[in-house]
């Protein structure tokens, strides 16, 4: 199926329709034209330092859009979803922000950020509250321990308005390097994310796009799903990168409005 038959688009947020709170010029005119052919916008991010609570106040003040909670399925939502179904009633060390770990607790899981003697699991986030005294501890706990390690997400970088900061696929990386411990990643690449958004939605596989901005999580995702891919030189990808890498996109664009013209014409 081509563009033109796409019902169910699923957007990365950082580098794709905005960078920090600044909306990409045509992202705002994309999703209303999707809402006006009948289709649906999820906002599928790997941003695990905001909850979909955050996300629906973003939107409207920072970008002027109305979107209900149940749109945004981030890494911390896949990582919650995980984690209650396997650790509902033990106790989890969580490296992560305030509103991350507000958000376990909110849902009932038992979370702690010192080295308790009963933690069954270690969970590491995109963490922009970071200090030295979380690595330590989860230092601790790795290298002291046989405890499962997960995290939410592999991404090395986020985007931001000057650039780039360190993400959580960074700060797993400085665990590995100090204890020799590799997490298991729960947000994307993961394909559960698209097959939350499928069965959410119900709309099929053919009817679906996945559209970001890096091709080892976002593209990745789609492809581990079965889903049309579209990504956008908007972040971090660059075209150079498509002829190296083995994530390779169905579509690709330079700009948010470039996608909405190929949408509107088919091509």
């Amino acid at each position: 199926m081509g563009l033109e038959n796409k019902k169910l688009f699923l957007f990365d947020i950082d580098g794709t329709i905005a960078i920090g709170d600044t909306l990409y010029n045509g992202s705002r005119e994309l999703l209303s034209y999707i809402s006006s052919v009948g289709g649906k916008s999820y906002f599928i991010t790997n941003n695990s330092t905001k909850s979909g609570t955050d996300y629906v106040k973003k939107f409207k003040n920072c970008f002027g859009l109305d979107a209900t909670e149940n749109l945004f399925v981030t890494s911390g939502y896949m990582t919650l979803c995980f984690l209650k179904k396997h650790f509902s009633l033990q106790k989890i060390y969580c490296l992560g922000t305030s509103s991350f770990i507000r958000e376990l607790k909110n849902n009932g899981l038992t979370v702690t950020e010192e080295a308790d003697d009963d933690i069954a699991c270690i969970i590491a986030g995109f963490d922009n509250e970071l200090t030295y005294r979380k690595l330590e501890i989860a230092c601790e706990l790795l290298s002291t321990r046989d405890l499962p390690f997960y995290a939410t997400n592999p991404d090395l970088r986020c985007p931001v308005p000057f650039g780039f900061v360190p993400d959580c696929g960074a700060i797993c990386e400085m665990l590995r390097s100090s204890t020799g411990k590799t997490p298991v990643y729960l947000g994307k690449p993961n394909a559960a994310v698209v097959d939350f958004c499928l069965s959410d939605s119900g709309f099929s596989q053919e009817e679906t796009l996945v559209v970001g901005d890096r091709l080892y999580t976002d593209i990745a995702c789609g492809i581990n799903a079965g889903v049309d891919t579209c990504v956008l030189f908007t972040g971090e990808a660059k075209k150079e990168d498509l002829a190296n890498t083995a994530f390779s996109p169905d579509y690709c664009f330079d700009t948010v409005t470039d996608l909405l013209h190929a949408l509107r014409t088919g091509n």
